[in-house]
């Protein structure tokens, strides 16, 4: 009994100390959000559902992309495939609540659902009323949720390590958050205890390293970009509140989706399995496939070129008659340097967690 007695002391001794030494306070949003807002930055108040923050780049003549990042990312992530777009598609990206600069809302609602109305009514305030889809890791579940819900506006749907039914899960325990510790831990109720305080730079670094298969692209300013978007005052607690947050368990007809689809994958990819890109296959009727040796879950970072040509490939396939050549800008800027494959950081996606995790 003394021995039960002396453990348990011990324990919470240890844990205290833990928590002191690995302490770390949350920075204020106008620190962080001046260090991170780009001149094409705009934001959408939608009251208690947040202030969305938003990039609308590109000529507005140009058929419209809209892209949707994973768990823990931020729009930054599609950075690499933005500048090799733009010059003849209007390109879309947004932070999701609890995510970016965006960041925590007064509402606490962090699920699929919330996320595809944030969608639509981003998509209402800008009056666009088609568009291709795009979505990496959680993004992705979000992006095949929203062209179930929204058909007739989704002329085509991009799924890039995209997370799939909660079905296809279970069947996989191994897929959910394999090789990323932070996933891990944050499914764990006595782990978010004690994360709203804790430094989480190691376990960022981890993830990263983990989630991009090793790749030069992880350097430290992508960590630090990481590291200072968790710690944005709000965030840590809204991403805790989101990875408590019940899923619900319904698994959709992916089968009525008809937008043509394509799937993009990294065979290296330690979130979310070839096995589930395969589950994709079988389960959409109109795919085309892109599939990557030695890569992450983030492709469009880790081979920014390929990746980027073999959408615009498959854009172009949409519409063959269509010659694949730059629109004229509306006012005369500067071209956009086009960057080697591995040169450009960004953002990790990961798989919603509220909504859905890996």
């Amino acid at each position: 009994m003394k021995l039960l007695k002396f453990l348990g002391i011990s324990l919470v001794i240890v844990t205290s100390l833990a928590v002191f030494l690995l302490y770390e306070s949350d920075v204020p949003t106008g620190v962080i959000d001046a260090k991170y807002t780009s001149p094409a930055s705009q934001f959408l108040d939608l009251g208690a559902e947040g202030l969305i923050h938003y990039r609308d780049e590109g000529s507005r003549r140009n058929d419209v992309v809209v892209l949707l990042h994973g768990s823990n990312a931020s729009l930054h992530t599609w950075e690499p495939w933005v500048r090799r777009l733009i010059d003849r598609y209007r390109v879309i990206s947004l932070d999701f609540p609890a995510h970016g600069l965006t960041g925590a809302v007064e509402s606490g609602r962090y699920s699929t659902a919330s996320y595809v109305e944030v969608i639509e009514q981003l998509m209402e305030h800008l009056d666009i009323k088609h568009f291709v889809l795009g979505g990496n890791s959680m993004g992705g579940r979000i992006a095949w949720q929203y062209t179930l819900e929204n058909p007739d506006q989704v002329d085509a749907l991009v799924l890039v390590a995209a997370s799939g039914l909660a079905a296809w899960r279970e069947t996989r325990p191994d897929d959910a958050g394999n090789g990323v510790l932070a996933f891990s831990l944050l499914g764990k109720p006595w782990f978010r205890f004690f994360a709203a305080k804790l430094d989480p730079y190691y376990l960022i670094e981890q993830g990263l390293a983990s989630a991009y298969n090793h790749s030069d692209v992880v350097n430290d300013e992508l960590i630090m970009r990481y590291y200072d978007l968790h710690l944005r005052e709000g965030t840590r607690a809204a991403t805790l509140a989101r990875f408590g947050q019940r899923r619900k368990s319904g698994n959709p007809d992916l089968s009525e989706i008809t937008a043509p689809t394509l799937l993009m994958w990294g065979k290296a990819d330690p979130l979310i399995s070839m096995a589930t890109a395969r589950q994709f296959e079988a389960a959409i009727p109109n795919t085309t496939t892109a599939y990557y040796e030695n890569v992450g879950h983030i492709p469009m970072e880790e081979i920014p070129d390929r990746s980027a040509n073999d959408l615009r490939a498959f854009l172009d396939s949409l519409d063959p008659d269509e010659p694949d050549e730059p629109d004229e800008p509306d006012e005369p800027d500067e071209p956009d340097e086009i960057v080697p494959d591995n040169a450009v950081p960004a953002d990790t996606g990961a798989v919603d967690t509220g909504p859905d995790r890996p």
